[in-house]
């Protein structure tokens, strides 16, 4: 039995959801979790001088509990099986039948230490900053985005983040948010079958 530990990071808004849920449709015995699942209650979080929640850091999740359930299902990924094939993957069912991948969604994937050496792919979606703060501001978020809080917290932790991330991991694939759901998803998939046949 192979496993693969996906890992799809990037900024707010960049898609990661929706293309983390495209590949859970696509893939055979797929999984996904999501780092937004493990934010910590409102009142746990710390609040900055400007009064902005800090959100868009380490501290405002449960990190552990994430990484227990990572290694969860890397102790029983057979509990998680999908049995559909995209049919672009048909002509692979031998690699891929045996195969139980996890994605993992988040923006800060790789700024953590206990996951560092987890990965077998790592991408990172980027988007422009106006595109970003487009999307961003049609989203309903509880609690809300107060007046200032994107370009006051959220935009100047990602490029922190950014800067830290690039610092410190490598082999990180970037991936273009603005391009379509269907391209970016042939691409991964494709990665993804490369990575099987390494591993046969």
């Amino acid at each position: 039995m192979k496993t693969l530990v996906i890992g799809i990071g990037g900024i707010t808004n960049g898609g990661k959801t929706t293309l983390a849920r495209r590949l859970k449709e696509q893939l055979p015995n797929c999984t996904v979790i999501s780092q937004d699942d493990f934010f910590k209650s409102q009142s746990e979080v710390a609040v900055d001088e400007h009064g902005f929640l800090q959100y868009d850091v380490l501290d405002a999740l449960y990190m552990e509990e994430m990484v227990a359930s990572i290694h969860s299902w890397m102790a029983n990924p057979e509990g998680c099986k999908f049995p559909s094939l995209p049919s672009n993957m048909h002509d692979k069912q031998k690699e891929t039948e045996d195969c139980w991948v996890l994605i993992v969604e988040g923006f800060l994937l790789y700024n953590y230490r206990p996951l560092s050496d987890i990965w077998n792919k790592k991408y990172f979606l980027t988007i422009p900053y106006e595109e970003c703060k487009k999307r961003r501001s049609s989203r309903v978020y509880n609690p809300p985005d107060p007046p200032g809080y994107f370009d006051g917290h959220v935009w100047p932790m990602y490029l922190k983040h950014k800067r830290e991330m690039e610092e410190n991991e490598t082999d990180i694939v970037y991936l273009d948010g603005t391009q379509l759901l269907d391209d970016l998803c042939s691409r991964i998939c494709s990665d993804i079958v490369q990575e099987l046949e390494k591993a046969s």
